[in-house]
């Protein structure tokens, strides 16, 4: 197994100083877009916080992206530089440029959209006091310190990973990167390396909880997201940690909502906590969470208006989550939305996946929904109406869509169950087809 990158933040600061002046030199100026693809690695946080604190705005792409998907965001997001896979390119040169204390910017990172379309969260150049207090929540909601040892357990082109290496590096601690997630390798590292915060998804804390030779007690700060968590692994991290060292947020790509204690896990089980401070949480008719945020959380939809006006009322945004907010103030996700599948924490749009699948020339249309799944808490299954062969239409999807979207099984049939509508009933896919079906939440 490969060695774990051990940053520092001293080390960093330099290279992030490299970066500052390579970016200068290529007449990337504040506001200007960088585009990046590379996996984890000290360089790409170099890169990402050297932009972010002279004001530059990183595009951070899955590098497993396929080409065809990735070319169509490099052109939406018409990037100033695009620096591909080797964010190293711009860390050759001796030359040094001034930072700011802060990032003057939050990355921009490409969300799925219910119409299949990617959505860019594009947050801009911020003023200095809101650049500042965004940096300084973050730090002291997690406590982050020069102390710290931060664990990378997420790939950093997922907006809350990279949120927490970048605030441990600002705070002066250190980053720890053992590479794509192997259960040895990450339980080699929590054993050795000692690190003192992590954030993860169920699917990470599942594994290595499976382990049984985990030791955990360097842990301060474990937070996980990104799906729901099943209660008795939530009892078992909280059992297996140091007492008070285990929380959660529910979030989105676009906006933090609320942070959840172990103490209120434990006081109100199942629920996503309170909100975030600086934060107020409430629902409409509909049952809709809607989020109060500070003027240094909000965000607008990169060239999609129509989709920011719907997310915003006043200084209320919304993703679109169903839930209540009981009279002690804990937040409750109600339900998962139908046009959502959460798998390893990562949410899969059906009309995303149905488009690649729909655009073979052997489908006439396909329903995609999501069936429980031990280890990755749903997995992605398709069905569909057509002549195409599933073996061939498995390889069709392959070229073209990441691993997470990928349907694991796909099932040909004569019609796809209907409402009196019209509508396929996605949710009844899973009995059609004696495959077992699940109720949950979403969890950002």
């Amino acid at each position: 197994m490969s060695a774990v990158a051990v940053l520092r933040a001293a080390d960093s600061e330099r290279q992030q100083r490299h970066a500052a002046a390579a970016l200068a030199a290529a007449g990337v100026r504040a506001g200007d877009r960088l585009l990046v693809s590379a996996a984890a690695s000290p360089d790409l946080l170099a890169v990402v916080l050297g932009a972010l604190r002279t004001g530059v705005v990183p595009v951070v792409l899955d590098p497993g992206l396929p080409a065809t998907e990735r070319a169509a965001l490099a052109e939406d997001a018409s990037p100033a530089l695009d620096v591909g896979s080797e964010p190293g390119r711009l860390l050759t040169g001796t030359d040094e440029a001034d930072l700011a204390d802060v990032p003057l910017a939050r990355p921009m990172h490409y969300t799925s959209g219910t119409t299949g379309r990617r959505k860019g969260v594009w947050s801009g150049v911020l003023a200095e006091d809101d650049a500042r207090a965004l940096a300084a929540e973050e730090i002291s909601l997690w406590g982050f310190g020069p102390g710290d040892r931060h664990l990378v357990l997420s790939p950093l082109h997922h907006s809350a990973p990279l949120r927490f290496a970048i605030h441990t590096l600002l705070a002066g601690g250190e980053v720890l990167l053992p590479g794509p997630f192997d259960v040895d390798r990450a339980a080699a590292a929590i054993s050795t390396l000692r690190p003192t915060t992590t954030f993860c998804v169920p699917t990470h804390l599942q594994r290595l909880l499976g382990r049984g030779d985990v030791d955990w007690s360097s842990f301060r700060r474990l937070v996980h997201a990104g799906a729901p968590c099943p209660a008795p692994l939530k009892h078992a991290v909280l059992d297996a940690l140091p007492g008070g060292s285990v929380w959660e947020f529910y979030g989105s790509t676009e906006a933090q909502f609320t942070v959840c204690s172990p103490a209120d896990w434990l006081a109100f089980p199942g629920s996503v906590g309170r909100a975030r401070p600086g934060r107020r949480l409430e629902t409409d008719d509909r049952g809709q969470l809607w989020c109060a945020v500070p003027p240094w959380a909000r965000f607008e939809y990169w060239r999609a208006p129509e989709k920011t006006a719907a997310a915003w009322r006043g200084d209320l945004v919304t993703v679109g989550d169903l839930g209540r907010v009981d009279d002690d103030g804990v937040v409750w996700l109600d339900g998962r939305r139908e046009d959502l599948v959460i798998s390893g924490g990562v949410n899969v749009y059906p009309a995303e996946v149905e488009a690649v699948l729909d655009a073979h020339p052997g489908v006439v249309e396909s329903a995609v929904f999501g069936v429980p799944d031990d280890d990755w808490g749903q997995r992605v299954v398709a069905a569909y109406v057509g002549s195409a062969d599933p073996t061939g239409l498995a390889a069709w999807a392959r070229e073209r869509l990441t691993a997470a979207k990928r349907p694991k099984a796909l099932h040909p049939l004569a019609e796809l169950p209907r409402t009196s509508t019209g509508k396929v009933r996605r949710l009844d896919l899973p009995g059609v087809l004696g495959l077992p079906g699940e109720a949950g939440v979403a969890d950002g």
